[in-house]
Order: C-alpha cells, then structure tokens, then sequence
C-alpha cells in the first residue's frame, strides 16, 4: 500500500495558504502541512520531513530564493515553486538551487496535482542521475587507483599488466578484500616507501 504524500505548503499568506490547502485536498489524499512562518521554515521541514515541498511567492529576489533552497533541501526531496513574476536570472537560480518546478503565473488549483506528479517525477529522474554519476566517478577513481598499483608492480617485478592485474587479484582473494581495497594499500605502502 502507498502512503499518503507529505505536502508542506510555504505560504505566508495565511488566507491564501487555506485556499492552497482546500485545492490539494480536493485534487487529492495528502498529509498536508503549512508554514506560514519564514523563519521557521527550516525546523518545520526537519519536523515533518515532508515527500514535496510547494512553495508560493509573490515576487520573489535572488536572496529569498537561496533562502528558500536552503531551507527545503531541494536535493533531499522535490520542491516545486510557484511565483507570479520572473526573469531568466531568476528561473536559473532556481534550477541550479535544485528545484525540481518552477511554475509563473502564480499557483492554481487546477494545475497542481499535473505539476506535483512532474515535479517528483522530475526531482526522481535528477536523483537517478546522480547516483549513477556518483558511481561512475567513484568506479573511475577505483580504476585509476588499480591502474597505479598495476603500474607499481609492473616495474617491481619486471611484470606486464596482465601479470600484474593477476597478483591483485589472488592477493586480494587470499585476504578477502575488494581488488580496489588491495591496490590502495599498496599504493600507499609504496608512496611511504619512495
């Protein structure tokens, strides 16, 4: 069974935050939570640890937007920001701070329930991507770290690299470790040594 998404609402319009909260409500089953309280916004977002975050502004400024990113933690979880008024400087910021929609003209109820299914669906897409780049340089640091300790004891032992690979290998196998954990330590004993 699915549970119910946790939405906060950031709005410091208390009426307008009602408005926000009925429209979702109708679009759909969520636990719903609002700060209406800026400077309290990021306690509340560690409290409720919500699945999205809607955000209304106004007309927003370079220093609330960071402000804002911070607070959300738009790498943790989709952000989705709605505004009235932008320009391009601003619509950058927002996407490099990491969130995941960002909606002018304002937020209307019949727009939020497509634009919270492609905000998380976005934000989840982003996520994918970076875990993947993560172990792609990850593996390719593994790789460069294999790579000297082959080149290490090619020219210790007057070996080629296929030899090489090999003595990592069955001294890896013989201690029980990852190829990669072996070749560091050798790497490192033969970094004290020179």
């Amino acid at each position: 069974m699915q549970h119910r998404l946790r939405i906060t609402i950031v709005e410091s319009d208390p009426a307008r935050a009602a408005l926000i909260q009925e429209s979702l409500l109708r679009a759909g089953d969520y636990d719903l939570n609002v700060v209406t309280d800026m400077t309290r916004l990021t306690l509340a977002i560690k409290t409720v640890n919500p699945d999205i975050v809607l955000i209304d502004l106004d007309n927003p400024s370079r220093d609330t937007l960071e402000e804002m990113a911070l607070a959300t933690a738009p790498l943790e979880r989709p952000v989705a920001l709605f505004v009235d008024q932008s320009d391009a400087n601003l619509t950058k910021i927002a996407i490099e701070a990491g969130v995941s929609a960002y909606v002018v003209d304002g937020l209307r109820a019949d727009r939020l329930k497509p634009i919270i299914d492609a905000a998380v669906a976005r934000f989840n897409m982003f996520r994918q991507m970076r875990t993947e780049l993560a172990a792609t340089k990850r593996a390719l640091e593994e790789r460069k770290v294999i790579d000297r300790a082959k080149g290490i004891l090619m020219k210790a032992k007057g070996i080629d690299e296929e030899a090489a690979y090999a003595l990592l290998r069955r001294a890896a196998m013989d201690q029980g470790r990852r190829v990669v954990d072996v070749a560091e330590a050798l790497v490192s004993t033969a970094g004290l040594l020179s």
